[in-house]
């Protein structure tokens, strides 16, 4: 009876502890933004979103490659190159003027015009010095990091309410619980009373079936609240990454209604809102996207040296080596319609992603003011239950010792206690209720800070 009286007085309390007064639930959420499965998921596609801008920024660095080729050639083209019909016609004007034959006839060459072996080994540096492509593909990257790392804070920010959430559902489950056993008690107490009545002849048979009647459906609530309590404490343990049956640490407190203002609530949720900076970010993206694809009209412009060694045989000798410095420009001049096309796409993603940009400013507004007023609804259901709870408990207190004076039916007892036992899980169930409303609506607003968890 005092346990269940205590529990009772408990929930008729009025006095306020703020939710973010609550250190342990700090500790569970600190413990879960470090340990959660799902969030070390998402920070592993950050990493590679890093990786993949670093590699991006590593593009504006120069290539250095070595190629190395032999060949061996056999046929061909054959060069014919008439050195005889140049220099006979003036070895034979020399031979005259000199009355001798010191400058004899000579015959046409020819050699074939790849070389039977040849071999070339040369290291190479490809410079870029202006590519609209290049420049655009970082900055695509950029974006891309940005989205990942924004990703990460949404899920954080979604990890805290449901951590906080999961909180208050196993101190509903397990305050119900407790409830369900006092209850049981209490019942049990009435049976023994009923039996003793009876067995002085101050009730009849009936009084005592009735209270075992009333004992096994005590016992069902304890079942559905012992099946509520684990699944609560599995589900909690599961958000934080430890074992699932890990015992769970409760602080007591009490609902405080919010003090922001609608307006306040609204203006906080559009300057905090992870989906509005990821639209953003998309928004940015689609605009590289937009000019990688006009800027193929314009023209890259490379810079190339080449030194290596060239010949028959593999020799590296200053006879055998060269040395070549270019600049490269490359120009697409034409490729039909596909630039502007995709130019045209991109156009028309960037005005979808206007609309959604819109469309996800008045949800999230709409989110806040129905959050807003669940949670000062949730807030009168408390203070409500309190009363309801505090009547019922002076109601039954009063019925119970006429009962035991014999000045009081039974049915008149059970009506009390059950009562009272639905009034006092009510009161456990608008608590829990408010403090989840009041986590959705800082969702809404954006106000769980992460800064309060690094």
């Amino acid at each position: 009876m005092k346990s269940f009286l205590s529990i009772a007085y408990l929930i008729c309390l009025t006095g306020f502890t703020s939710t973010a007064q609550n250190p342990i639930l700090e500790r569970y959420i600190s413990e879960g933004l470090q340990s959660n499965q799902a969030l070390k998921q998402r920070q592993l596609d950050y990493a590679v979103q890093l990786s993949a801008l670093k590699e991006a920024k590593g593009l504006f660095l120069p290539g250095v490659s070595l190629n190395a080729r032999y060949t061996v050639a056999e046929g061909g083209r054959m060069i014919e190159f008439p050195v005889g019909d140049l220099l006979n016609p003036v070895y034979s004007t020399l031979n005259i003027l000199t009355a001798s034959n010191m400058f004899p006839q000579i015959e046409n060459e020819s050699f074939s015009f790849y070389r039977e072996k040849e071999h070339e080994t040369k290291v190479s540096l490809v410079q870029p010095i202006f590519s609209s492509e290049l420049i655009q593909n970082y900055r695509i990257k950029q974006n891309y990091t940005e989205i990942a790392r924004i990703g990460v804070d949404r899920y954080k920010r979604e990890l805290i309410k449901e951590i906080t959430k999961a909180y208050y559902g196993y101190q509903k489950a397990n305050n119900l619980v407790a409830l369900a056993d006092t209850a049981f008690s209490l019942v049990k107490e009435n049976l023994r009373v009923s039996q003793r009545l009876f067995d002085n002849d101050k009730v009849t048979i009936d009084a005592v079936y009735r209270s075992e009647s009333e004992l096994s459906k005590v016992e069902v609530q304890q079942a559905k609240a012992n099946y509520m309590l684990q699944a609560s404490v599995a589900y909690f343990n599961f958000l934080l990454n430890r074992s699932l049956d890990a015992s769970i640490e409760l602080a007591n407190e009490l609902p405080v209604p919010p003090k922001v203002s609608l307006e306040d609530a609204s203006l906080m949720a559009m300057q905090n809102r992870d989906e509005l900076r990821q639209i953003e970010q998309y928004q940015q993206l689609n605009q590289h996207v937009t000019k990688l694809h006009r800027g193929s009209n314009y023209p890259g412009l490379f810079g190339v040296v080449d030194y290596g060694f060239q010949g028959e045989e593999y020799s590296f000798t200053q006879d055998d080596d060269f040395l070549l410095a270019s600049l490269v420009m490359k120009w697409n001049l034409f490729q039909g319609t596909a630039n502007h096309q995709k130019v045209q796409q991109s156009k028309i993603e960037g005005e979808k992603l206007g609309e959604l940009y819109s469309e996800t400013e008045q949800q999230i507004r709409l989110e806040v003011i129905n959050y807003y007023y669940a949670v000062q609804a949730a807030f009168e259901s408390v203070q409500s239950a309190g009363k309801q709870t505090h009547s019922a408990l002076r109601a039954y207190e009063l019925i119970s010792r006429k009962y035991v004076e014999g000045q009081s039916s039974l049915l008149e007892l059970i009506d009390a206690r059950t009562s009272l036992t639905s009034a006092a899980a009510n009161a456990i169930i608008a608590r829990s209720e408010y403090f989840s409303q009041l986590a959705d609506f800082e969702y809404a607003m954006g106000a769980n800070s992460l800064e309060n968890y690094q």
